[in-house]
């Protein structure tokens, strides 16, 4: 019986292997460094990222795609303390959710008024239209 091989974690990335791996630009990912999300090593002009990189990388574009801004993100990686079990950052991300879904609910009514506005604009057009021949 042979044991299962355990797979290496890496220790370090490239840009264009978070890159690739993500699916995103070297130049979105040189953004996120600018605006202090991410914090790189560097050999000259190569970026080192570490584990640490990665995972933020990873959680800024699930923030992303929730609709976080990176001010949000910024503010719940600042938070993270797993000594305290992160309850002050968790209670940070609940506040962000909810406002995000209020946010959501009140688009999806703005949405559904417009759709009755439009479809009586519609109905008036063609009355009017009816109306003249």
């Amino acid at each position: 019986m042979t044991k299962p091989v355990k797979e290496k974690r890496k220790t370090s990335y490239s840009i264009s292997e978070l890159s690739r791996e993500f699916d995103i630009t070297t130049r979105a990912i040189r953004f996120y460094e600018d605006q202090g999300l991410l914090s790189p090593q560097r050999e000259g002009q190569k970026r080192i990222y570490s584990p640490k990189d990665r995972t933020l990388l990873k959680l800024i574009l699930r923030g992303k795609r929730l609709g976080f801004t990176l001010a949000e993100s910024r503010i719940l990686f600042d938070m993270y303390d797993p000594d305290s079990g992160n309850m002050k950052q968790l209670e940070q991300f609940l506040a962000i959710l909810d406002d995000k879904e209020a946010l959501l609910d009140q688009q999806l009514h703005d949405i559904e008024i417009m759709k009755i506005e439009l479809k009586e604009a519609r109905q008036r057009c063609l009355d009017a239209m009816e109306a003249g021949q």
